[in-house]
């Protein structure tokens, strides 16, 4: 983009500022033109900045609204002087000083005399033409980590990146940007502290995360919005989930997710484009296909050929319905449910020319309008099979006509039993700034002496996103006020996650670097608050997988927050239905497949408590190794664990490693080590259960026929269910006649020896599973502890009221090789079975009588 900086001098406070103690407002006046800036601290720990002029305004639907202000007197300590100011609240220190051109601001931790974070001299705050251009200074050497969703590896230092979304189908996982999501949080941690800063900007940006150099400047970060004013929220905490957690005030905690969304999600294009034999006939024989090799399924994710049209041009035309394909949707969906099987309808917000609605949607100004030709705005969009388009108009949601037109759609497929409402092709990667919004949309937010610009430039492409997500959200609780909504994204801004539960990284490729750098991408969408999350399993675009690989990437992929098989895999001889992968498609391995997918739904009751955990702390599920270990120089230090690909954290109990390469039966693992358990350990969950010492590397046997590494850490427990799909505490519906989710087990790694007395104590959440917020979330604790001959269980929970779980008593299982007595509450319990695994599960009946 063109650069036209201009940087403002001569900056004085105004009344404004002198009557606060957490503000600082200042205003320059600089040949003829007017600036504006203002720095507040908010909370403790949180600061909000602003900088605008006449022609650089902040548009009034930003991504969060403003934050409100807790800080009383007694939490601050001031100073100032004519031409600074300081404000220390929570320990933390933020000084403003415009002695000298623009206004510098900078904050340190509590206890530290160097700033985590401080601007550019001379350089901080500039106008750029329609936009704005802040520049700070960059932390060498350093964890830049963020940006919602960027190319592997995990750590963005010394790279730049486009703040927009697109459609990257086949994308390269370490190249390509920019991709799905416009999230422009960018945290900047280190051993001694971290910062995130965080724009509320819809529009268009760039980010040098350090990958600027100048003699003249030394080296720093920028980040540049082509329209409008600065809105930025500066967050500092010890750690990276302190700075997670004060973005989160801001922007809103994940919102709850059903638990049925933690299964196997299936998919495929080819299954809904077929004509001959009818698509819905491929529906049911792949629901045949899973009964007839025993895999359960949860969900499955139906892409948009149920809406091309019977005759030519055979264009997808969102809300219709092919019935040559689906005769009787209804009956359809009614059938699957009677498989147990949720419905995942895709949906994509824009209309071809020759949509029935088109024209009537034309009238109403349900479009963007083109300036030039004072008509709706028209651009070529896909339609068909890969690479083909046709042209027509993306819907605009600022308009009324459009937003409801929308609404609608969602409404009436709600009405016909669709689960989940699949926003797909929503990166709004429109073609033209100037194209009009219409800005009368009840939804939007607007103000009363608001600029007229209704550019889309300036209220941001990415504003549609959150509103399409707001829309199909609203519309799903109207149908289902009793359920929690569930919308699946594509794209996503920081506001849309108020409204969409779930999102994946998009139209990935087969491959085994692929599926390697994917697990960067979750660990920083989890930072970013997309945190049921997940990839296309095998990958979605490219050549079919090895069995080698797609047994890989099933392992890898159990141990994520979204376990989903979808595919689209083109080729010149077959440009529009594609090929699928299917867990059976290599005889040779479908029973490999199926007792890793039977895994999954073993481990459901950890992951949806890892869920229920992100809601309530902001904790993702899936986390960097030095999450929880940043006293332990080693996750600082070693580009393998700064770069995310090779392993994680699956909650705190579980270390899960990889392998991403053909032919490697071993796998090297970092064991981080905390600095007040000097004696922690790992074990190895799959045989040979052998016990590591934390803080070294090790080399983990990982044959690809058996498991990828995962360790757990010695004194961690986590509850299991059954390998098999369960009906939900709150579900009242049961079409399938699933079974009850009664049964319920913890796995426990306790130490070889004594525990000297220690107890180690874990706790693990639940609910009903379907309730609309306000959750009503039960707690479930189990501690034990060891000597040499025995294994001591404690047990307690506290349910809410409502809340009556299937299952009464509660199983024990330990791994191989554990051969000692277990006592449950006090009694001794026997063993009630040795399982393939070489694991004793004991079992105590009577942990709670029903009500």
């Amino acid at each position: 983009m063109p650069q036209v900086e201009f940087t403002p001098q001569g900056f004085k406070p105004n009344a404004q500022s002198s009557n606060s103690k957490t503000l600082v407002s200042l205003q320059a006046n600089h040949y003829n033109r007017t600036f504006d800036f203002t720095f507040e601290a908010l909370r403790p720990g949180t600061f909000r900045t602003t900088f605008t002029t006449p022609q650089h305004r902040l548009p009034p639907h930003r991504a969060a609204p403003i934050l409100s202000k807790t800080l009383k007197d007694a939490e601050l300590e001031l100073s100032e002087t004519p031409t600074s100011k300081t404000i220390e609240t929570g320990g933390a220190k933020a000084i403003v000083d415009w002695t000298s051109g623009p206004p510098l601001v900078s904050v340190a931790l509590p206890g530290q005399d160097v700033p985590i974070h401080y601007d550019l001299p001379h350089r901080s705050y500039v106008t750029d033409g329609t936009g704005i251009a802040h520049y700070t200074h960059h932390n060498r050497d350093t964890l830049h980590v963020g940006l919602g969703e960027k190319p592997a590896p995990m750590d963005l230092s010394n790279r730049q990146f486009v703040l927009s979304a697109t459609d990257c189908f086949g994308y390269d996982v370490y190249r390509t940007d920019p991709m799905y999501k416009h999230i422009p949080l960018l945290i900047n941690a280190t051993a001694d502290g971290c910062v995130g800063i965080f724009s509320t900007s819809h529009a268009r940006g760039f980010y040098s995360v350090g990958a600027e150099m100048d003699g003249l400047w030394g080296w720093f970060k920028v980040y540049r919005q082509e329209y409008g004013g600065l809105e930025e929220y500066i967050v500092v905490g010890r750690t990276i989930s302190d700075v997670v957690r004060l973005y989160a005030d801001i922007v809103g905690y994940p919102i709850l997710v059903p638990r049925w969304a933690f299964g196997y999600i299936a998919g495929g294009m080819k299954y809904s484009m077929l004509d001959e034999p009818p698509a819905i006939n491929a529906l049911m024989g792949f629901a045949n296909k899973l009964k007839e090799h025993d895999i359960p399924c949860s969900g499955f994710q139906m892409s948009s050929g149920y809406t091309v049209a019977e005759t030519e041009p055979k264009t997808r035309n969102v809300f219709t319905w092919n019935y040559h394909r689906f005769p009787d949707p209804k009956g359809f969906v009614d059938a699957y449910h009677k498989e147990g099987i949720r419905l995942i309808a895709n949906v994509k917000p824009y209309v071809l020319a020759n949509h029935p609605a088109y024209e009537k949607l034309r009238e109403a100004g349900a479009f963007f309008k083109d300036p030039v030709t004072e008509k709706s705005a028209e651009a070529r969009l896909w339609s068909a099979g890969g690479g083909t388009n046709g042209v027509g108009g993306h819907l605009d949601f600022t308009s009324e006509a459009g937003y409801q037109w929308w609404y609608e759609g969602v409404r009436e497929l709600k009405k016909l039993g669709i689960d989940c409402i699949w926003n797909d092709n929503n990166e709004y990667s429109l073609p033209n700034d100037s194209w009009q919004c219409a800005l009368d949309a009840g939804a939007l937010i607007q103000e009363k002496d608001q600029d007229p610009t209704n550019a889309v430039g300036f209220w941001g492409r990415a504003l549609n996103t959150e509103l399409m997500g707001r829309s199909s959200h609203d519309a799903s609780l109207e149908v289902e006020p009793e359920q929690r909504p569930f919308i699946l994204t594509r794209s996503a801004t920081a506001g849309t996650l108020k409204y969409c539960a779930s999102a994946w990284s998009g139209d990935n490729v087969t491959s085994w670097d692929g599926m390697k750098g994917a697990n960067a991408l979750s660990l920083t969408a989890g930072m970013c608050l997309m945190q049921c999350y997940g990839h296309d399993i095998g990958g979605f675009e490219g050549p079919q997988p090895s069995p080698e690989l797609l047994v890989r990437w099933c392992q890898q992929g159990i141990y994520s927050s979204r376990f989903a098989i979808n595919c689209y895999k083109t080729s010149p001889e077959n440009n529009t239905v594609g090929d699928v992968i299917e867990p059976w498609m290599y005889p040779e391995i479908t029973h490999i497949v199926r007792d890793i997918i039977k895994r999954r739904y073993e481990l459901i009751p950890y992951l949806y408590s890892l869920s229920l955990e992100g809601h309530m702390t902001t904790k993702p599920p899936q986390r960097w190794t030095g999450w929880g270990y940043e006293t332990d120089p080693e996750v600082w230090r070693s580009k393998v664990l700064t770069d995310g690909e090779t392993q994680y954290w699956l909650g705190e109990s579980l270390l899960v490693g990889g392998v991403f390469e053909s032919g490697q039966d071993t796998a090297r693992v970092y064991l981080p080590k905390g600095e007040s358990d000097h004696d922690l350990q790992f074990v190895d969950v799959n045989a040979p259960t052998n016990f590591h010492n934390a803080g070294q590397w090790i080399d983990v046997s990982a044959k690809w026929d058996e498991s990828i590494p995962v360790l757990a850490k010695v004194g961690s427990a986590i509850p299991v269910g059954r390998s098999v799909q369960t009906l939900s505490a709150g579900e009242t519906a049961n079409p399938a006649n699933l079974p009850r989710d009664d049964y319920r087990a913890v796995e426990i790694f306790p130490p070889k020896g004594s525990s000297n007395g220690k107890d180690f104590v874990n706790v693990w959440y639940e609910d009903d599973g379907v309730s609309p917020p306000p959750a009503r979330i039960s707690t479930f604790e189990v501690k034990y502890r060891t000597d040499e001959e025995k294994v001591y269980v404690e047990y307690k929970e506290k349910l809410q009221t409502g809340f009556d779980p299937a299952w009464k008593g509660l199983s024990v299982i330990v791994l191989k090789g554990e051969d000692r007595k277990l006592v449950f509450n006090g009694k001794e319990v026997g063993v009630s079975e040795t399982d393939g695994k070489g694991r004793k599960h004991f079992e105590a009946t009577s942990v709670r009588t029903s009500n």
